[in-house]
């Protein structure tokens, strides 16, 4: 897609007010005093012993400012939780405990019971305990039935079982597993293609089955125990999380220097939801592709015989996965 068609402007995250450019510069600045920083969690040797907890933190950025509009509060909790286990689980950790902030101007009692409620179920969907959190009351800071949510996510895996991509080679397979939506990342770019397009959020999503509204709150899927299950038998080399920054800038994460990836862009069909913000906002292959999951939310790094048997477990009806893509010597992501 060009950058006009006709005199309507491809909308962008930078020019919705996220500049995913100044993010990574930020992480480069960061890592020069915190070395170690950059990975989807944090390693830290559990004592003499034989594993690492792996740590990782998270909001559910401006999909929030959509709970307020459709008063759904009752899942964003559910994302939250899975912004913050999905990243540590990239390392082969079981999540062992989850602590959640909650920030508002004026606590509202039952809408903060709703929230807290998709928290208890997004802790039950990865197996975690929550542990505890922090309830902070700020008059005058956030406007009125507003609030901000944070999570912290605490795993654990054994040190000779960490899945970091150094064994990846050319030729290793891209397997994707399909995501329920949007999940968590690219709101402010949503959010100024719902205004564009003239819908509202209880208008029925165009070549769907749901509102609006509802295909947009849906909750990130929480991948934790599916990904273990797939590790514990083996091939499993990297896997990236498919967030701010989607398959573009996510994926050559989990690479040695030298490797890339190709993607296959017809391996999956791309859901009605991407569709319509593609074509609502006039948005670019490129974009999207760096801004958005669409319709893939974890990516596997697997060996070719672990492919093999993953694709034959999905062709049998136990999960869905799509081989999307290989492996190569070179740099970066190549879409075909």
């Amino acid at each position: 897609m060009s950058k006009k068609d006709g005199d309507i402007e491809s909308l962008s995250y930078k020019g919705s007010g996220v500049d995913i450019d100044a993010g990574t510069e930020l992480v480069r600045r960061i890592a020069k005093m915190a070395p170690g920083i950059g990975g989807f969690g944090g390693l830290f040797p559990l004592g003499a012993g034989d594993s690492y907890l792996v740590a990782g933190t998270d909001g559910v950025g401006t999909k929030l400012k959509l709970a307020f509009e459709t008063g759904i509060h009752h899942t964003i909790g559910i994302d939250l939780v899975a912004m913050s286990v999905n990243d540590i689980v990239t390392s082969g950790a079981k999540p062992l405990f989850f602590l959640d902030y909650f920030a508002t101007s004026r606590l509202d009692v039952d809408l903060a019971e709703k929230v807290i409620k998709g928290i208890v179920d997004g802790c039950g969907q990865s197996d975690c305990a929550l542990l505890g959190g922090e309830t902070a009351e700020m008059p005058d800071f956030y406007a009125e039935g507003e609030y901000d949510l944070s999570g912290f996510a605490v795993g654990i895996v054994k040190k000779d079982s960490v899945i970091n991509g150094k064994n990846i080679v050319a030729g290793d397979v891209l397997i994707g597993l399909p995501s329920s939506g949007v999940h968590s990342n690219g709101f402010s770019l949503v959010r100024k293609v719902v205004a564009r397009s003239g819908l509202s959020l209880k208008d029925e999503l165009p070549g769907g089955s749901t509102t609006l509204g509802e295909a947009l709150m849906a909750p990130t899927v929480i991948y934790v125990k599916q990904v273990l299950d797939i590790i514990s038998r083996g091939g499993v080399k990297g896997i990236a999380h498919i967030t701010g920054g989607g398959f573009t800038d996510n994926i050559p994460r989990v690479f040695p220097d030298g490797l890339g990836a190709v993607i296959h862009t017809d391996a999956w069909e791309l859901p009605p939801l991407f569709k319509w913000i593609q074509q609502s906002g006039r948005i670019e292959d490129s974009e999207m592709r760096r801004t958005f999951n669409l319709g893939i939310g974890m990516v596997m790094v697997v060996s070719p015989e672990a492919a093999l048997r993953i694709l034959g477990e999905a062709k049998n009806g136990d999960y869905v996965a799509h081989r999307i893509g290989e492996v190569i010597n070179g740099e970066g992501v190549t879409y075909q």
